[in-house]
């Protein structure tokens, strides 16, 4: 058992997150990792509306008894979706977990914690860290270069990024891009977070609700075998590297604008690549992690063996490097 300042105050047995997936976190991934210890994440906006959310907690709690929390991303868009109603489904349905991401989450802090609900806030850089932290964020995962998705502009790796947070923050922090092994957990903890927080490894298992070729994919790619498409537009993200997101950053290095990809960047396109095992039928989203991905484990096992490992890595391969036998 490894116990650490984020699962004391999250009641959570294992320092391990399930990253907010768009498409992927659902109630049957969710239950699993909160089945296992951990704690599972559901998306919010993959639920098209509020009310479809209320009733996606509802299933998940039907297959958990255990802690788990929604994440809310927060982006700015011509059409916004309704996050004041989303929140206040969270709040209704009593889920005492958020994680929130994207914009600055105070205006959402005051409901949230008037119900008992903590806040994890996911950033991708120190000053922002310490900015949420300032409003009143319970924790903080903060994401290094590695990560799926958006990992903002600075390309600052974990191996910096933990170090330099922990250094000025003092919430519980979880550490994100590029953890898939005890190895990784040590390494965080070593670095002065708290926690991890996992997407990619948790998108490749027995119970992510994506199609099986997805997960082969996973297995069978490098850490090299992603692109960051957005970069002139200041708005990377890191996606699978496929015919589709290569194109994507042919067209905008040529100075092409948003315009001129919006039809290959769309969401639909994305899902429809989880869902049909098509994977040129759009952009979708996976870390650097998955050079370090070579099974499609159920859950707990996954969870069961990162703790074992991690436990392994500090109480003998570290311990041994440390104990100096007299001559």
């Amino acid at each position: 058992m490894i116990s650490t300042a984020f699962t004391e105050m999250f009641g959570v047995r294992h320092p391990i997150v399930q990253g907010g997936m768009q498409w992927v976190g659902r109630a049957e991934l969710v239950a699993a990792v909160a089945n296992a210890g951990a704690l599972g994440m559901v998306t919010a906006l993959t639920q098209p509306t509020p009310d479809a959310l209320a009733a996606e907690i509802e299933r998940t709690r039907e297959l958990t008894d255990q802690p788990f929390g929604v994440n809310l991303t927060i982006l700015p868009a011509i059409n916004p979706p309704p996050y004041d109603e989303y929140r206040q489904v969270i709040v209704e349905s009593g889920v005492k977990i958020v994680e929130t991401a994207g914009s600055n989450p105070g205006p959402h802090l005051p409901d949230f914690h008037a119900a008992g609900v903590k806040v994890i806030h996911k950033c991708t850089s120190v000053r922002h860290a310490v900015k949420a932290q300032d409003a009143g964020v319970d924790a903080i995962s903060i994401d290094g270069f590695e990560c799926a998705g958006h990992p903002g502009e600075d390309d600052v790796p974990g191996l910096v990024l933990i170090a330099a947070a922990a250094a000025r923050l003092t919430v519980p922090i979880l550490a994100s891009g590029g953890f898939a092994d005890g190895r990784g957990l040590v390494a965080a903890l070593a670095l002065g977070a708290d926690g991890i927080n996992m997407g990619t490894r948790f998108l490749c298992t027995q119970e992510a609700p994506v199609h099986r070729r997805v997960k082969e994919a996973i297995v069978n790619a490098s850490e090299t075998e992603t692109e960051l498409i957005f970069r002139p537009l200041r708005n990377t993200a890191r996606v699978a590297s496929n015919t589709v997101s290569r194109e994507v950053v042919e067209i905008l290095a040529g100075g092409g604008r948003f315009e001129d990809v919006r039809e290959l960047v769309a969401g639909v396109r994305g899902r429809k690549v989880f869902e049909s095992g098509d994977l040129d039928a759009g952009i979708w989203t996976v870390g650097t992690a998955q050079g370090l991905i070579d099974d499609i484990p159920p859950v707990r096992e996954l969870v069961d063996r990162i703790i074992a490992d991690a436990e392994s890595v500090v109480g003998e391969r570290l311990h041994a490097m440390t104990t100096r036998v007299d001559a």
